[in-house]
């Protein structure tokens, strides 16, 4: 090749043939986080430490989840304090439906506020009988987003099997998508999108720009094992996955989740950082 400057579609075209650790690693600086729930133990038993541990790692961001809510304004404050010497993001946390009602959202605003987070995503619901149920879910999900977005944040959903599961003609989350704003963001729940049986990059290509995270769960070909697999053991097509995420999805921040494996939890967290990282380089 000679060093004379090529076109943008010359230069596009060529890098479309090179491999995908070097493309990622030229286009991506999405940061790459733990979902606490991975190490949750450890967190209970000690919170900065176990945040401590984690950064070490090399995680950029962390998720904390439903116990953050019991939390004293103090607590919160005393956890950014630790995030920012440590130089890493809480971009979301996980809430019960009722921490995200009329009556808490303020509470789940202002700790948010200062963790400095993005969404406040409802990782569990109550949906009533049918597909139709799931549309107070929506409608849920709306009004938190309403009250969140005065104060710079927006509301999220975070997906388990149910709603990749086929009910009375759909998927419950197809109802979702369909009835909550744009800015709601959908958080793909990878692992429960492939125990359900359903695509996880078709569903990313299906809603773009709205799958602005995602917890990289893997699910093992062994129902037996399920989520206890490593990142990179199961059978999720990462690449694909990952390539549909920054193209498609809108993704902002990836979290790796793990539910317990044949190692500690945190050794379990540190062995799928170095997976992701070999699938998905910096």
């Amino acid at each position: 090749m000679t060093s004379h400057t090529i076109s943008r579609r010359t230069f596009l075209a060529f890098s479309a043939t090179l491999p995908f650790a070097w493309r990622a690693r030229a286009a991506s600086s999405i940061p790459v986080g733990l979902e606490l729930y991975s190490v949750r133990k450890e967190l209970q038993r000690d919170p900065q430490a176990t945040v401590r541990a984690v950064a070490k790692m090399g995680y950029q961001c962390v998720e904390f989840y439903a116990p953050y809510f019991q939390w004293s304004e103090d607590e919160t404050k005393q956890m950014r304090k630790l995030l920012d010497d440590l130089g890493i993001r809480c971009f979301s946390t996980h809430n019960d439906s009722s921490s995200m009602n009329a009556e808490n959202i303020a509470r789940a605003r202002d700790k948010n506020l200062i963790l400095g987070c993005k969404y406040v995503v409802m990782a569990s619901s109550k949906p009533g009988p049918g597909l139709d149920g799931w549309k107070t879910v929506a409608d849920a999900l709306n009004f938190a987003d309403e009250q969140l977005e005065k104060s710079g944040l927006h509301a999220g959903y975070h997906n388990h099997e149910p709603e990749f599961t086929q009910a009375d003609g759909g998927r419950p989350i197809e109802v979702l998508a369909k009835n909550t704003k744009p800015s709601i963001m959908l958080q793909l729940d990878v692992g429960t999108c492939l125990k359900a049986g359903s695509d996880p990059v078709a569903w990313i290509r299906g809603n773009p720009g709205r799958i602005r995270s995602l917890h990289c769960k893997d699910w093992s070909p062994d129902p037996a094992k399920g989520y206890s697999v490593l990142f990179g053991e199961g059978k999720a097509d990462w690449k694909a996955i990952l390539v549909a995420a920054e193209t498609v999805g809108g993704a902002e921040y990836y979290l790796i989740e793990q539910e317990g494996s044949r190692f500690s939890e945190l050794e379990t967290a540190e062995r799928c950082l170095e997976a992701f990282r070999s699938i998905h380089p910096r």
